[in-house]
């Protein structure tokens, strides 16, 4: 394969930042960019991104997301949302922004950045920790919440192929048949 397809394979969930280190305006903007490139339902593009760099709202996030810890170590979150006047169907919203956060985390190891996805929507208790800190207006749906800094850790290249869980024409025929 080429180098190209590399990035699918050993992006991994990164829960270690180096401290100090600022993420530019621009590497911020790529990321975004990447982002919203990702496909969505009847190209809609419901999504939203919140932003933080500040501190004491990375470490309120670390308190209030249960598996948020290494928050308190990031250099900025990225809150994913959806927009119900964008696209009213909720399904469709929760697609479009795993695909834009997808991406979003690609293009961020692409560009020697780690992160990690923390899951907020459907957990009621979620979406409203979210909203209580970043303050969002009712048609906004969090989706996700994304950490990101620079690598403090290193992980060894992924690779989850299971040939029983890809079925050729029928159920009871799979890769490895």
């Amino acid at each position: 394969m080429n180098s190209n397809t590399d990035i699918l394979f050993t992006r991994r969930s990164i829960r270690k930042y180096k401290k100090d280190h600022h993420i530019s305006d621009e590497l911020v903007k790529f990321i975004h960019d990447a982002a919203m490139c990702a496909p969505s339902a009847r190209n809609r593009q419901p999504w939203h991104f919140m932003i933080t760099r500040q501190r004491d709202k990375l470490d309120s996030l670390a308190e209030l997301h249960p598996y948020g810890k290494m928050l308190k170590d990031a250099t900025m979150a990225v809150l994913v949302c959806g927009d119900i006047n964008l696209e009213d169907r909720e399904s469709y919203i929760v697609q479009d922004c795993s695909a834009a956060t997808q991406n979003l985390l690609l293009a961020a190891h692409g560009v020697g950045l780690g992160g990690v996805w923390l899951g907020v929507y459907p957990r009621k208790e979620r979406i409203e920790a979210m909203r209580e800190i970043f303050q969002y207006p009712d048609n906004i749906i969090p989706v996700s919440l994304v950490s990101l800094g620079f690598p403090d850790e290193d992980k060894p290249r992924n690779s989850n192929f299971n040939p029983k869980r890809i079925h050729l024409e029928k159920w009871n025929e799979t890769w490895e048949d």
